[in-house]
Formats: structure tokens, sequence, C-alpha cells
């Protein structure tokens, strides 16, 4: 027995921007880590070596910064992706989980005494 049971009478839509995105993905979460992780790293080594890093604020205002606008693009990307997913789900084949009309109904569509409702 199938989990869920495809309709016949669904139709699928045409596929949009959503696809575009959802391809683009995987590049724009590799830019959007690489990019301020970059930014970090140069700031790390244009510090001369004779003063270490936690000796240096502004450095380590740099990196916290670039560690938090990662974690906030890994964040907005999945956001999109999820946002993507679902538009992909919508579009495709309607499906039926539970086909069967409920126990009680039966009795209520086979009636036609208008006085029993």
């Amino acid at each position: 027995m199938a989990w869920l049971n495809r309709l016949e009478t669904s139709q699928r839509s045409a596929s949009g921007l959503e696809w575009s995105i959802w391809k683009r993905l995987p590049v724009i979460l590799l830019a959007g880590t690489v990019a301020p992780l970059a930014i970090a790293a140069v700031a790390w080594f244009a510090v001369p070596s004779v003063s270490g890093g936690a000796e240096d604020p502004k450095l380590l205002l740099v990196i916290y910064q670039s560690i938090g606008l990662v974690i906030l693009h890994w964040t907005l990307v999945f956001t999109v992706a999820i946002g993507c997913a679902l538009v992909m789900v919508m579009k495709g084949p309607a499906f039926v989980a539970d086909p069967y009309p409920p126990a009680g109904r039966e009795s209520f569509l086979h009636t036609n005494d208008p006085g029993s409702l």
C-alpha cells in the first residue's frame, strides 16, 4: 500500500523562477562563505606577527563579524532553499493521503429528507 496516492486529475504547473534559484544556491552558498572568510584571513595575515591576535581588538572584531556574516548567509540560503522546495512541491502533482470519507459522512450524504438535517 502506497503512503500517498497520486490524483489522476491533477496537473503539474510549469517550472519557473524556483528552479533557476535552486540551481544557483550551491554557488551562492560557496561564494557567500569564501568571501567573508577571505577578508578575515587577509586581516589576520595583515597584522604584524609581533603582536598576537588577541591583543588587537579591531582584528578580533573583523574576524567575529566575518564569522557572523557567514552564519547569517548560511541561514538565508537555507531559508531560500526551503522556499524553493515548497514551491516545487506545490507545483507538482496532487497527492491524497487518505481518500476515505469520514465514518459519519455516508449517512449524511445518502439522506434525501431535508428535515433530517
